[in-house]
């Protein structure tokens, strides 16, 4: 019952037509195609409606089944369309697009602070990374700049496969301690920022992002908090 992923073809769709295939046992909705990233890597589950004839449910969130499949919980107390049931997915576009921004946000803090990753959440208005970081840095006025600097670029966003082979080949990509990359399909996606001699990062991530880093647009580094004698929380805020 593998739910074929729409937003990994494109990020930006925020329509789309899908067949109800299943209901699990606590009343979510399995369709044979999903619009709604579901929640994992750091990044939460989307929301919005299922449109169908006669009926129309909010769509809390978007969760990991099994077998592959991608389960949409209602909003409590509404009911779900019956299986074999055509529907229009609608996203909540405005929230979706806020992760986006944040998780290539957070791909590029990785860039500018080079440094293992050890955990991350990203949201609406801010997200944060976790480093191995002994000390807190020094200035952080200073990598605030650069990180702007390096949205300002307008770098594209691209993604490359690999196959999980080559990925243990090259163990060097992975930046995060506490994620695993997403494997189980034989190849894992990369995403690219920057191309050629311009590639800023390269590492492995199953997330949604914008096209192009410009579209980030103004950020600001909030606190550095202290988590444990190695790690230091970096938390990162969407300016406007």
């Amino acid at each position: 019952m593998t739910t074929e992923m729409l937003f990994r073809d494109d990020a930006y769709l925020r329509s789309a037509p899908g067949t109800v295939t299943g209901h699990t046992s606590d009343g979510g909705v399995i369709l044979n195609r999903s619009l709604f990233y579901p929640t994992g890597g750091g990044q939460p589950g989307d929301g919005g409606r299922l449109l169908w004839d006669g009926g129309e449910m909010t769509v809390a969130t978007a969760i990991k089944g099994e077998e592959g499949a991608i389960v949409l919980v209602p909003a409590e107390g509404e009911a779900a369309p019956a299986v074999g049931t055509w529907t229009t997915q609608e996203l909540d576009w405005d929230r979706r697009y806020r992760h986006m921004r944040v998780h290539t946000a957070l791909h590029l803090l990785s860039v500018v602070i080079p440094l293992e990753v050890t955990g991350g959440s990203i949201g609406t208005e801010k997200g944060r990374l976790d480093f191995n970081m002994p000390e807190a840095p020094q200035d952080k006025e200073a990598l605030q700049t650069q990180l702007q600097e390096l949205i300002d670029r307008d770098l594209p966003v691209t993604e490359d496969w690999i196959t999980d082979e080559e990925l243990d080949a090259n163990p060097g990509l992975v930046k995060t301690m506490s994620v695993s990359p997403p494997r189980g399909s034989g190849r894992v996606r990369l995403v690219r920022i920057g191309e050629g001699a311009a590639q800023v990062d390269l590492q492995p991530c199953g997330g949604t992002h914008v096209a192009r880093t410009a579209e980030i647009g103004r950020i600001r580094l909030g606190k550095v908090e202290k988590k444990g004698r190695q790690n230091r929380r970096v938390y990162l805020h969407l300016d406007d």
